[in-house]
Protein backbone atom coordinates (compact mmCIF):
# COMPACT_ATOMS: atom_id res chain seq x y z
CA UNK A 1 0.00 0.00 0.00
CA UNK A 2 2.98 2.52 0.55
CA UNK A 3 4.43 1.05 -2.80
CA UNK A 4 7.61 0.10 -1.17
CA UNK A 5 8.97 -3.82 -0.69
CA UNK A 6 8.57 -5.88 2.80
CA UNK A 7 12.30 -5.98 3.09
CA UNK A 8 12.94 -1.99 3.06
CA UNK A 9 9.73 -1.39 4.88
CA UNK A 10 11.27 -4.05 7.74
CA UNK A 11 14.60 -2.18 7.58
CA UNK A 12 13.00 1.03 8.25
CA UNK A 13 10.76 0.01 10.57
CA UNK A 14 14.11 -1.68 12.51
CA UNK A 15 15.90 1.97 12.04
CA UNK A 16 18.86 -0.06 9.61
CA UNK A 17 18.23 1.97 6.64
CA UNK A 18 17.01 5.69 5.81
CA UNK A 19 13.93 6.37 4.31
CA UNK A 20 13.31 9.51 2.30
CA UNK A 21 10.75 12.19 3.38
CA UNK A 22 8.56 11.14 0.28
CA UNK A 23 8.64 7.37 1.95
CA UNK A 24 7.67 8.33 5.02
CA UNK A 25 4.47 9.84 4.19
CA UNK A 26 3.14 7.00 2.07
CA UNK A 27 4.30 4.67 4.98
CA UNK A 28 1.84 6.96 7.06
CA UNK A 29 -0.85 7.56 4.65
CA UNK A 30 -1.11 3.77 3.89
CA UNK A 31 -1.53 3.27 8.01
CA UNK A 32 -4.08 5.60 8.05
CA UNK A 33 -2.03 8.62 9.18
CA UNK A 34 -0.86 12.26 7.89
CA UNK A 35 2.57 13.04 8.57
CA UNK A 36 3.20 16.73 8.99
CA UNK A 37 6.59 18.80 8.87
CA UNK A 38 6.80 21.97 11.19
CA UNK A 39 9.37 24.33 12.58
CA UNK A 40 11.17 23.14 15.81
CA UNK A 41 9.98 26.41 16.99
CA UNK A 42 6.58 25.28 16.81
CA UNK A 43 6.94 22.65 18.58
CA UNK A 44 5.80 23.31 21.99
CA UNK A 45 2.42 25.27 20.39
CA UNK A 46 1.92 22.07 18.72
CA UNK A 47 2.43 19.79 21.96
CA UNK A 48 0.19 21.95 24.22
CA UNK A 49 -2.55 21.93 21.15
CA UNK A 50 -2.36 17.93 21.82
CA UNK A 51 -2.13 17.67 25.36
CA UNK A 52 -5.25 16.44 27.13
CA UNK A 53 -7.32 19.54 28.50
CA UNK A 54 -8.73 19.87 31.92
CA UNK A 55 -10.67 22.55 33.78
CA UNK A 56 -7.78 23.41 35.80
CA UNK A 57 -5.53 24.07 32.44
CA UNK A 58 -5.71 27.31 31.97
CA UNK A 59 -2.53 28.29 30.30
CA UNK A 60 -2.31 29.60 26.65
CA UNK A 61 -1.22 27.10 23.87
CA UNK A 62 1.29 29.59 22.86
CA UNK A 63 2.68 33.45 24.07
CA UNK A 64 4.37 36.04 22.21
CA UNK A 65 6.46 37.31 25.02
CA UNK A 66 6.65 34.08 27.04
CA UNK A 67 8.63 35.04 29.84
CA UNK A 68 6.11 38.50 29.89
CA UNK A 69 5.07 38.73 33.60
CA UNK A 70 7.15 36.65 35.48
CA UNK A 71 10.01 37.58 38.15
CA UNK A 72 13.38 36.97 37.01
Amino acid sequence: MAGISRPRYREIEAGSSAARTTTLINIARALGLELMLIPQAMVPAVDALLRPHDDLDDLPAFMAHPNEGENV
